[in-house]
């Protein structure tokens, strides 16, 4: 129990102090690696909640493909982010003031908040005997959620085909593969036999 009150202690500060990094650090590539360094904080949490599961997808999903296709843009990019800080200081007064009142909400949410005894008593059911959280997890997402889940996958998939469309530019006079007409070619077309007179060139 001592441990695993440490391990939490460890993964929440340094949770939150590469949180604050990621948006304090002046360099992006260091922002980005701060938010990876995050996201392993945030699985190991996970793990000690028993969900390693969500910390399998956390490490795999965020970790593997986004915060490392983020680097990539950030690097290829080559952004001016010293033209871009420019006009910072015309918007610190706004920004100031917005978040102020966020501060202000925040306090009114947390000063207000207590749990109710109807809370404590609605707690989770207990995990089956014999069956795992990644199954519990899986009996429950396509059964009961079922529809819900193939609906975000459209919705993804038609931001993903949207994404590629956008994208997708057709530059003239660049050499493309066309398996059509190669499947197409006969011997005749593939192959041109001409008869060179000694000296001459084609």
């Amino acid at each position: 129990m001592v441990a695993a009150t440490v391990f939490f202690y460890l993964f929440s500060v340094l949770a939150v102090a590469s949180a604050v990094m990621v948006i304090t650090a002046r360099n992006p590539v260091h922002s980005v690696l701060f938010l990876i360094l995050c996201f392993f904080n945030a699985a190991g949490l996970f793990i000690l909640m028993g969900a390693e599961f969500l910390a399998m997808i956390l490490v795999v999903v965020y970790v593997g493909a986004v915060a490392v296709l983020f680097l990539f843009v950030v690097m290829m990019l080559d952004v001016d982010f010293v033209k871009l800080r420019e006009g910072l200081a015309s918007y610190l007064p706004v920004g100031g003031v917005i978040g102020l009142i966020v501060l202000v909400e925040l306090a009114l949410v947390f000063g207000t908040w207590t749990i109710s005894p109807e809370a404590l008593k609605a707690t989770a059911a207990p995990a089956v005997a014999g069956v795992t959280n990644t199954e519990a997890l899986g009996q429950v997402l396509y059964t009961k959620y079922f529809y819900y889940f193939q609906a975000a996958g459209l919705v993804l998939l038609v931001a993903m085909v949207g994404a590629i469309v956008l994208t997708l530019r057709q530059k003239e006079g660049v050499k493309r593969q066309s398996i059509s007409a190669q499947v197409a070619r006969t011997p005749a077309t593939a192959v041109e036999i001409r008869k060179v007179e000694p000296g001459q060139g084609i």
